[in-house]
């Protein structure tokens, strides 16, 4: 049976972000200078790295079994993939920004405009659906500078913090979706019990860096409601301590709220308050 091969960005933070992720997993593999496919040691995988805009595409055809890239990539590619994991990377929002002394208030504003974008599928499926006449103009790259430049009247961009458009003297007149960073597909791999051992070891990852592990001492009398602030990702660890009438606790809460809920927990009684970072885990 052939490799089972995996396309990841060949260039870009998403690239860097992706290798170490892969790498985590325990895929590890060594890149030599440009070259397009590297092997994974003691597994029958092979790395290939593309253009993140071209990774829909093959994995649609099937020269890649799975694949990681941006799910509006996917959008604009206009293709079925199955989609295994949302990897909490890159998270972004695609939106149509308009000079910040425009009259245009809605999308319906835009008549027989020039919008530029890096997506023109995706823009003139959204100009269909909000009746707007305007038409896409495909440009690769930062966009930005075209309404300054007389190239265009819009633009339809991924936007993160939201300075490039404040520089530009551009505002989002609407939002058109929402993207992360996936794990998706073929539905011809070749090897489809190792893409899913792939996805389980990702997973383990991926759920890892999201959650920590708090441990604490609590007295019985407060064990009810410390549960309720750390009820676990299933359930809490709960065990007896040798000092009567208390209770050793365990549980995973999301990373991003672990210093809220210390500090709950120790309104509630809890002691001896611990966090620990979790590498991996298997749920």
């Amino acid at each position: 049976m052939s490799n089972l091969r995996i396309g990841i960005p060949s260039k870009g933070r998403l690239a860097d972000a992706a290798a170490e992720l892969l790498k985590e997993a325990g895929l590890n593999f060594r890149r030599q200078e440009r070259s397009l496919f590297a092997k994974v040691k003691e597994m029958d995988i092979d790395i290939c790295f593309l253009r993140t805009d071209d990774i829909p595409v093959m994995c649609a055809e099937g020269a890649i079994g799975l694949g990681i890239t941006g799910g509006d990539l996917i959008e604009e590619a206009g293709v079925e993939l199955k989609q295994r994991l949302s990897l909490g990377l890159g998270g972004c929002r695609l939106a149509i920004c308009v000079p910040e002394d425009s009259t245009y208030k809605t999308a319906a504003d835009l008549k027989d405009v020039r919008i530029a974008t890096s997506f023109p599928n995706i823009t003139e499926k959204y100009l269909a659906a909000h009746g707007a006449t305007g038409r896409a103009v495909k440009l690769s790259g930062s966009v930005e500078a075209t309404i300054t430049l007389g190239v265009a009247d819009a633009i339809v961009d991924l936007v993160e913090t939201g300075s490039t458009l404040a520089a530009n003297r551009l505002r989002i007149l609407d939002t058109i979706g929402y993207y992360e960073t996936v794990l998706v597909e073929s539905d011809k791999v070749v090897n489809p019990e190792l893409a899913t051992r792939v996805v389980r070891r990702l997973e383990g990852v991926v759920i890892a860096r999201s959650y920590s592990l708090l441990e604490y001492n609590v007295a019985e009398e407060n064990l009810a409601a410390v549960e309720k602030i750390t009820p676990g990702y299933s359930s809490p660890t709960i065990n007896k301590l040798e000092r009567a009438g208390w209770y050793a606790v365990r549980a995973m809460v999301p990373r991003k709220e672990v210093i809220s809920i210390m500090e709950q927990l120790e309104v509630a009684g809890a002691e001896a308050v611990l966090e620990t970072t979790i590498q991996n885990c298997r749920l």
